[in-house]
C-alpha cells in the first residue's frame, strides 16, 4: 500500500464517522423540521390586526407571513375557517423607528426598525395553543443616503422588515428555533 495514502484514508474515515454522527443525533437542516402535529394540512391566516399608526404594516406583515408559509410547503393556506386545521392569529403591537447613527451634518442616516407582535398559532382540531408569544420582535437597521427621501427609504426597508420578520416567525413556529 502507499504511504502516502494511509492519511487520506484516515481522514475520509473520520469523515464518513461525523457523517454518521450527525445524522444520527438528531441533525437537520434548517427549513427541513417541523414541530406542528401532523394532522396540521391546513391553515387559515387572517389580516394581522395593526395595533400601530404604521399605514398597511398589518397587510404588508401578514402577506409575508402567508408568502414564507406557501414557500415552506409544509402546510396549505386557506381562507375557509371550516376547513382550516389551525388559524395563525397575530396582533401588531408596536412599530418604532429609531435613529441610531448621525452624519456629518449632524442629521440622521443610520435608523433601526422594530416590529413587535401577538402571534398565537391555534390547533382546531384539538382546540389547544400550538404557539403563542406575546412579543415576538424583529429589529433591522437600514440606512438613508445622503440627499434621499426618508419616506422612501423607510418604505422599501420596510418591505424588507416585513419579509425577514415573517422568516423569522415561520422559522421558530415550524423548527423550534
Amino acid at each position: 500500500m502507499n504511504v502516502f495514502a494511509w492519511p487520506a484514508m484516515k481522514k475520509f474515515f473520520f469523515l464518513f464517522l461525523l457523517c454518521l454522527f450527525f445524522i444520527h443525533c438528531g441533525y437537520h437542516l434548517r427549513g427541513t423540521g417541523s414541530f406542528l402535529p401532523p394532522h396540521i394540512k391546513k391553515m387559515n391566516i387572517p389580516m394581522f390586526k395593526n395595533l400601530t399608526t404604521r399605514f398597511e404594516l398589518d397587510l404588508k406583515l401578514t402577506q409575508s407571513v402567508i408568502d414564507e408559509i406557501v414557500a415552506r410547503g409544509k402546510v396549505e393556506i386557506t381562507g375557509n375557517m371550516e376547513s382550516a386545521d389551525a388559524i395563525l392569529i397575530g396582533e401588531i403591537i408596536s412599530f418604532r423607528v429609531t435613529p441610531i447613527a448621525f452624519s456629518k451634518e449632524a442629521t440622521a442616516d443610520r435608523y433601526n426598525i422594530i416590529v413587535a407582535a401577538k402571534i398565537t398559532l391555534k390547533d382546531l382540531a384539538n382546540q389547544k395553543i400550538i404557539f403563542n408569544t406575546p412579543n415576538f420582535q424583529y429589529v433591522e437597521e437600514y440606512e438613508v443616503p445622503e440627499g434621499v427621501d426618508f419616506e422612501s427609504v423607510e418604505s422599501e426597508a420596510l418591505d424588507k422588515v416585513a419579509v425577514k420578520f415573517a422568516r423569522s416567525l415561520v422559522s421558530t413556529i415550524l423548527e423550534g428555533f
